[in-house]
């Protein structure tokens, strides 16, 4: 038996992804405070950029999310931002209605998974 209490399901982070592909526990928690901090910065700020219009900006935040999101999150998640970041390429401001309605829509999920990091650290941030 387990001495380990249920945990509350999460939807998007996925800790035992990120263990195996990190490899070691205390590494993890280290990342997953540095994504803690960037997704608390940036995703207001990328909703702000792009209320502003400035795609270019929106995309330099935007892409190395993607990069880390695979890290610790499932498919679905990670095919979303995916297609966010992909429409922030264009850099035009053409391309910027459609990258707000679209970052919209990334946006909650962003800020779901925040909430999940958070509960994790606060949870176990000490226990490595």
């Amino acid at each position: 038996m387990s001495s380990i209490p249920d945990e509350s399901p999460t939807i998007y982070l996925n800790t035992d992804l990120a263990l195996s592909q990190i490899g070691d526990a205390q590494a993890m928690q280290g990342m997953l405070a540095m994504l803690e901090e960037s997704l608390g910065r940036d995703v207001p700020l990328i909703a702000n950029l792009l209320a502003h219009n400035d795609v270019v900006g929106a995309n330099r935040l935007l892409h190395p999310l993607k990069g880390v999101i695979p890290i610790f999150c499932n498919e679905s998640l990670c095919t979303h931002v995916a297609r966010v970041e992909e429409l922030s390429k264009a850099g035009t401001q053409a391309s910027g209605a459609a990258l707000a309605q679209a970052y919209a829509g990334l946006q909650p999920e962003l800020e779901l998974l925040l909430s999940e990091v958070s509960e994790y650290m606060n949870t176990h941030g000490a226990a490595y």
